[in-house]
């Protein structure tokens, strides 16, 4: 079927039209490369400039200032901070968009279902802490614009401190260990009280799980077992919620009696546990290798393209090159891990410390102490319970 284009006054089964088609595509796909790189050369370079811009219409927490800057929202505030809270008393991320949902919350797209995956991208977006990576995609092709996630293909730029922060820097790295504890712990974490995946089984090491006995009569009550324990033919006993909050009350009001020692040991064990001055000393002197490698790279590269080689020798070379820059990369992606690991460890013992300093014995059950204070409970037998306090101080209750 032939087609006629009135404007160009283009037969599409002329030969002289095909060919005039042929270089009008071209040069229409031409002029589309041209607009993509001069787009994204704006926006790189906005990035290196440190200018954050987010889609403000689907981010929630934040409007646009006056300057361009992120400014926040208060009453969206609330929401953020509800979610940092609810995934530190123990929800899952599962759990708690079924907790927004039923409350009528609305979403970042201001939808009233919350998705699990909406949830988790609140609780790892650093923006939330005040700071900014920008360029964390970028596009791969620009005419179909498919995007993908920058894994060190472009640069990518921190700006710490841009915006105030909804979320404070302490609970945010908090919160990001506990997803990793969680997604690298045995079995699959649970959520559904606080004590899920709190308790451990002091003979296999799984952890406790809730059990229903008697769930259709008035006899019904809830209880914590291994959740391995027919398959490990574990002796550890079962606990009932009761259980677990006399021995959480025994084991805080034995640390607050001697929190003055407790305190003191704390103090000094911190000092040497999340000192980070060697970690950074060897981060600076791998970034320094870094940069030496990716600088023989490019001469090798530049210099095999202006001079004939050997091309065996040159990809030898080449391979070898990589080679050690991967594995310097490794350990630089490593160094950093461990760096930001000390960091966040010395401000939740920050926390547990103020925390311990302004507590008086307790009376009862406090599930906000429980929270801030425990890491788990380990069971061996009905009169040997232990607690572990996130400084790992650990209390026979």
């Amino acid at each position: 079927m032939e087609i006629y284009f009135e404007k160009e006054n283009i037969w599409t089964l002329d030969a002289k039209g095909e060919l005039l088609i042929t270089i009008m595509s071209s040069l229409a796909q031409e002029e589309s490369r041209s607009i993509s790189e001069n787009v994204t050369w704006g926006h790189r370079k906005r990035f290196a400039d440190g200018k954050v811009c987010v889609p403000f219409g689907h981010f929630l927490g934040y409007d646009r200032g006056p300057d361009g800057n992120l400014v926040v929202n208060r009453e969206q505030a609330k929401t953020v901070k509800l979610i940092y809270r609810l995934f530190l008393d123990g929800y899952t991320f599962h759990s708690i968009a079924r907790e927004l949902t039923s409350r009528g919350l609305e979403t970042p797209a201001r939808k009233k279902r919350w998705y699990p995956g909406t949830v988790e991208s609140i609780l790892t977006n650093e923006k939330y802490k005040g700071d900014a990576l920008l360029q964390k995609r970028f596009t791969v092709n620009f005419l179909t614009k498919e995007t993908k996630a920058n894994e060190g293909e472009v640069p990518q730029y921190y700006v710490e401190n841009n915006h105030e922060a909804i979320i404070s820097p302490q609970v945010f790295d908090w919160v990001q260990e506990e997803i990793k504890r969680r997604r690298e712990g045995r079995g699959r974490y649970s959520g559904v009280s606080i004590f899920s995946s709190k308790i451990k089984c002091g003979q296999c090491g799984g952890w406790y799980g809730a059990k229903v006995w008697h769930s259709t009569d008035k006899y019904r009550r809830t209880i914590y077992r291994c959740n391995d324990k027919f398959k490990s033919h574990c002796k550890t006993p079962h606990l009932t919620e009761d259980d677990i909050k006399e021995a959480f009350v025994r084991a805080v009001n034995q640390l607050i009696e001697n929190k003055a020692d407790v305190l003191d040991s704390i103090t000094l064990l911190k000092e040497r546990l999340t000192d980070t001055e060697d970690l950074e000393e060897e981060r600076d002197r791998i970034s320094t290798d870094l940069n030496l490698l990716a600088d023989k790279i490019q001469q090798l590269i530049a210099e095999n393209a202006r001079v004939a080689q050997n091309q065996d020798d040159y990809d030898r070379n080449y391979n070898e090159l990589v080679s050690r820059y991967e594995a310097a990369k490794t350990q630089y992606d490593k160094t950093c891990e461990a760096i930001q690991y000390r960091k966040a460890r010395s401000r939740q013992m920050d926390s547990f410390i103020k925390e311990l300093r302004n507590q008086d014995l307790i009376k009862e059950f406090d599930a906000r102490l429980w929270g801030s204070l425990v890491d788990f409970i380990t069971v061996y037998s009905k009169d040997d319970i232990r607690v572990t306090f996130k400084d790992g101080t650990e209390i026979r209750a």
